[in-house]
């Protein structure tokens, strides 16, 4: 019976987990603006795949006209 009630827990957890990740990713999505610049969703996708790490990522949406508040 403690298994059972560790392991429903453990899988609560984790699923919680999951649910704040998909929300906090939507409302970072939301923090970034931009003023005559290129389409959000092709920046990201182009900026993701040549940085890494979040000070680049961050340089190269701005170099597309985006910039997080």
């Amino acid at each position: 019976m403690k298994r059972l009630v560790t392991l429903a827990a453990l899988t609560a957890a984790v699923m919680v987990s999951g649910c704040i990740t998909v929300i906090d990713a939507d409302s970072d999505d939301r923090a970034w603006h931009g003023n005559n610049a290129q389409p959000f969703d092709t920046a990201r996708d182009e900026c993701d795949e040549r940085t890494n790490g979040r000070d680049a990522f961050r340089a190269c949406m701005a170099e597309k006209g985006w910039t997080r508040s």
